[in-house]
């Protein structure tokens, strides 16, 4: 594992930066596809607009998120805030940021809202895969030491080696990252193919996800605090009973009437 995939001269190509560009044109293919296959009014000029807002609003909440969990770091070391390439993006922070750079871009459009959300949510998770290769080769996100057969021991130079020197760790951007691809499976070759209310899609990605994390986070060595306790897993939670009473309130699998 190594977080840089090439240098030629000044020019730096991180893994973590490729994963980037990769899930964004992932989320283009889909999307497209999906607003297509939907018949949902958004034009071929509109599409890159809403990724772009979804980008940008995903990474500013994901730093945000993550500097306010670590705010006595970042204090002492102001110069890092911008500094995403050395890891530090929460999921959560991010997903919150991309819906709302979403909903403001098309609450100006004619554009349903719940249509657009089950098309979006696809692109999402499998970018999110995407996103944890490029954490395992960067070494971070990383789990607690194990003696499982599968253990990983990372560089020195990475966050999971210099706090976990020689000794193997869980992979737990691996797990997620087959989490993630095995809900993007389900949603894309059973659910999506299946008639339902707008929006059911996009809660059961929310719902789904939010079980993976809570159940990968128990293995996670740098995880995010509040208090005594585990930041995600309290979200996850907290979006798991959103989303289910949301699906149950809306009888969000039946057919549109």
């Amino acid at each position: 594992m190594h977080p840089i995939l090439f240098e030629f001269g000044p020019i730096v190509i991180r893994f973590y930066g490729l994963m980037y560009v990769v899930a964004i044109i992932s989320a283009w293919i889909i999307i497209k596809h999906e607003v297509k296959r939907k018949s949902i009014p958004l034009t071929e000029d509109e599409l890159p607009n809403l990724i772009t807002w979804c980008v940008i609003g995903g990474i500013l909440v994901a730093r945000l998120y993550y500097v306010v969990f670590n705010l006595d770091v970042y204090l002492a070391h102001p110069a890092e805030i911008p500094a995403i390439w050395h890891g530090g993006l929460a999921i959560h922070g991010g997903l919150i940021g991309g819906v709302s750079g979403a909903w403001l871009y098309l609450r100006r459009k004619t554009v349903p809202f719940w249509k657009m959300s089950d098309a979006v949510a696809p692109s999402l998770i499998i970018g999110q895969a995407f996103g944890r290769f490029g954490n395992f080769m960067n070494g971070d996100a990383h789990g607690r030491v194990t003696d499982m057969p599968w253990g990983v021991v990372f560089p020195l130079n990475t966050p999971a080696g210099s706090q976990f020197p020689g000794m193997p760790t869980h992979p737990t951007m691996l797990y997620e990252l087959l989490f993630n691809v095995t809900i993007f499976c389900f949603l894309w070759f059973v659910v999506r193919k299946r008639e339902h209310k707008d929006g059911f899609i996009f809660a059961l990605y929310f719902m789904l996800y939010s079980v993976g994390r809570f159940i990968v986070e128990h293995f996670r060595a740098d995880s995010l605090m509040f208090g005594p306790l585990k930041a995600a897993q309290l979200v996850s939670l907290a979006l798991i009973a959103l989303m289910v009473a949301i699906i149950l309130w809306k009888r969000l699998w039946s057919k549109e009437a």
